[in-house]
Formats: C-alpha cells, structure tokens, sequence
C-alpha cells in the first residue's frame, strides 16, 4: 500500500442513473484519520481525431446541458457494457459523422476527472476515411452538426473557446505538434 493511498472502510451506491453512478465512501487516509469521498462511476468513453485525406478535422457541434451551451468536439461516446473501446470508437465515429475508417490507432487514454469520477477516455485517431451513403443512426436524443476544419480553424476555435473541452483540445494539440515535428 502507498503511502499516500486511501483505503475504503465504506462505499454506500446513493444514486444509479442510467449512464453514471454515485457512492458515497468512507475511507482511512494515510494519517489514520477518516474522511468522506464522493465518487462518480462511469463506464467509461471513447473520443475518434478523424482526419480526412484533404487534412480536415470531423467535429461535432453539440449542445451540453451540463455547461448550458453549443460547443464543438471530436466525436465521442460512451462504451456500453462489454463493448472493445476500439468498436465503440467505430461505432461513434459512423453514428455520429456517417464517416467509417480503415484503421484505428489508440493515441492515449486520460482520467477527466480523478478527484470525483473513474471515467476514462480512450483517444484514437482514425485512419482512411470514407463517408457511407447509409450510415448509422444518431441516438434518439442526440443532435448534432457536422463540421470540417482546418488545423488552423481548429486553433482559433480553442482561442474563441467554441472548442472546450479537454478531448477536442488534446486532439488539436495532437495534431499541432505532429506538424510541428515534420518541419
């Protein structure tokens, strides 16, 4: 055990939605002393950088209730139970742009917020593009615009804050550094 580890005496499920959970934990800290946690569970979610041949980024404009505005973003969803993030990243990638692609490469996969939820975010870029006449579906209570930019559109969506999220801005920075490095 490290020295800094929290061992959990405790964990009370206080609410169960239909994507996340929260418990409440009692736990030791290092010190000995006890504390309470409040914990989100999620199963946890993908987010696709899909690049076109002609050096586009695939977004999506989206309104988030949590943030109580539009912003633009990778294409991104959730694994479902049992679910490969790789076919999720598929999956999300046709449902949401109609786009499919050759192959996929895992770039990284982050923790968005360690302090209060076990979300992850698996990170892929896809490869070999191709816009299906008959894609998937979106899910019924999901509305989104499609858009294609440039890196440099990109970058000035970060500035104005159109783009805000950490996925989307890891994505850009991804991408910028890739070009700085062929210089």
């Amino acid at each position: 055990m490290s020295k800094l580890e929290e061992k959990t005496l405790k964990s009370e499920e206080i609410f169960s939605g239909k994507i996340i959970s929260l418990h409440l934990q009692e736990v030791e800290l290092p010190n000995g002393k006890t504390s309470k946690r409040e914990i989100i569970k999620h199963p946890g979610a993908v987010a696709i950088l899909a690049v076109t041949p002609e050096n586009k980024i695939i977004m999506v404009e989206q309104y988030r209730k949590a943030i109580e505005r539009t912003i633009v973003e990778i294409p991104a969803g959730k694994l479902e139970k049992g679910e490969e993030p790789d076919a999720c990243a598929r999956r999300e990638l046709e449902e949401e742009t109609g786009y499919v692609c050759e192959s996929l490469e895992l770039l990284t996969s982050f923790f968005t917020s360690p302090g209060f939820a076990d979300e992850i975010v698996h990170v892929y870029l896809a490869k070999g593009l191709t816009k299906k006449e008959d894609s998937a579906a979106l899910d019924e209570d999901e509305f989104v615009n499609l858009e294609e930019l440039t890196l440099e559109e990109a970058l000035q969506y970060v500035k104005e804050q159109k783009i805000y999220d950490a996925k989307t801005i890891y994505a850009v920075q991804y991408l910028q550094l890739q070009e700085a490095l062929k210089k």
